[in-house]
């Protein structure tokens, strides 16, 4: 049997937050979830596609690619060149998280990790504006900075939602961050659906991967200037051991790392629901990542319907989010997720079936998606902090990342090895069923009152 491990940090509750700074916690979701809407979904993979379709030697504006890059030398088909970075950034990540989420639970200003990784990564995004021609490489070294900082930043942005409320808060609040960042998402997505019909040519596609290349860049400027609100409404809630640690606080998180990942076998079933997530939020973060891919390369959409799409997608999501999250107050959280998965598994099997050139049924897909990803995600992400030891919240939130927020790489990776063999996206897309069903299995395996029980913490009245 497992040594029970004793919490080294001060037992007194944190200070009750504030309105204000409630507020500005959710605003931070307003302001990254730009990236992840107009450059994760919807821009960045046709974009980058592109890009490296012309380094291949393919004419720009070409149905069809079958040309290869060679990164470092490697040979890669084109068109699985975007599904390969995703998964890279993702690999980095598994060593660069943990370590940032550790760092943040030994730090007194967690403001400033925030804010650190927050304008890195936007820095990145907005340097995009240099990613012209065939310079697939700079496109990929710039998303691999930004998408590592943006998971940086949303590890110590979760690590303070445990601060924000007690256990039966934690949905409402986690639902209405997701809501407001996907209405924030979509009314930048909206901006630039607006400039793209105002200024795109059908018969020039030079202007539309220079349209796609700005719109890339409007997000990093969005997600810098938004920051600066939660970084001025947010409060540092400093524990015993934060205050009272010595020495350097990156090799004080590092040693903290290094203990945790010896003892973090004494939380066996929070290891079981992370590993459950894991699964089933990989696939979901794969067909958010790769439906802009999907939609133009097999379905041959106009980038114009995509966006009008993802627009469905993230207003609906907004009411998803905030239904869900009122579900789970009758139901309980885990069920709600549970319940939202078996709907995942019919969305993938309708994706496979869509007709080609057929924007409506896209569209409607695009309205289910958003009706279930919101709440999904949501209530996940509030389920995981009741599982958490008391001051361990970044570290383990450093974990919890590794697939989410638009993070993910056994899907891609997946994706882009099924299509490099078969030069199918429809097969491809198949690939990602397991991910719902396993996930599914898992998560329905773990005793959740229980594993709260277990890290030391309340269970809410409703699981």
């Amino acid at each position: 049997m497992a040594e029970t491990v004793t919490p080294t940090v001060d037992d007194t509750p944190p200070p009750a937050s504030t309105r204000r700074e409630r507020r500005g916690w959710y605003i931070y979701d307003w302001a990254n979830s730009a990236f992840q809407t107009t450059v994760i979904t919807v821009f960045l993979g046709p974009f980058l596609t592109t890009v490296a379709e012309l380094a291949a030697g393919c004419e720009l504006g070409a149905d069809t690619c079958d040309g290869f890059v060679y990164p470092l030398g490697i040979k890669v088909a084109a068109g699985s060149y975007y599904p390969y970075l995703i998964s890279l950034s993702v690999f980095l990540t598994v060593f660069v998280l943990p370590v940032i989420g550790a760092i943040a639970d030994r730090s007194a200003h967690k403001k400033r990790l925030l804010g650190g990784a927050a304008f890195t990564g936007a820095g990145a995004t907005i340097a995009m504006a240099f990613v012209t021609g065939d310079r697939y490489l700079l496109g990929g070294a710039l998303f691999l900075i930004a998408n590592i900082s943006f998971g940086a930043a949303i590890v110590v942005y979760n690590s303070f939602l445990p601060q924000l409320g007690g256990p039966d808060e934690r949905d409402g609040i986690s639902s209405r961050g997701w809501a407001l960042g996907y209405l924030g998402g979509g009314l930048l997505l909206a901006l630039n659906l607006v400039a793209i019909t105002l200024f795109d040519d059908g018969d020039n596609p030079q202007r539309t991967l220079d349209l796609a290349r700005w719109s890339i860049v409007s997000a990093g400027v969005w997600w810098a200037a938004f920051t600066l609100v939660p970084l001025r409404w947010l409060r540092e809630h400093p524990t015993v051991a934060t205050l009272t640690a010595g020495g350097n606080v990156v090799t004080d998180g590092f040693r903290q790392l290094g203990r945790t990942m010896r003892q973090i076998k004494a939380y066996p079933l929070t290891l079981f629901f992370l590993l459950a997530f894991l699964v089933y939020n990989d696939g979901i973060q794969t067909v958010i990542t790769l439906a802009s891919q999907y939609g133009t390369e097999e379905l041959r959409l106009e980038q114009g319907t995509l966006i009008v799409t993802i627009l469905l997608v993230q207003f609906l999501a907004f009411g998803g989010a905030l239904s869900l999250g009122a579900l789970a107050k009758r139901i309980g959280a885990w069920k709600t997720v549970l319940l939202s998965l078996v709907l995942w598994t019919g969305v993938i099997i309708a994706a496979f079936r869509l007709p080609a050139e057929a924007p409506v049924p896209f569209m409607v897909l695009g309205a289910a998606i958003g009706v279930v990803l919101g709440g999904s995600q949501a209530l996940s992400r509030s389920l995981f902090s009741q599982l958490i030891p008391a001051g361990k919240e970044g570290e383990y939130y450093g974990f919890y990342e590794i697939s989410d927020k638009g993070t993910s790489w056994l899907g891609p990776l997946a994706f882009g090895l099924v299509f490099q063999l078969t030069s199918s996206y429809r097969v491809g897309l198949v690939s990602l069923l397991i991910f719902f069903v396993v996930g599914f299995a898992l998560l329905a395996a773990v005793p959740i009152r229980r594993a709260i029980v277990a890290a030391g913490n309340t269970p809410p009245r409703v699981l």
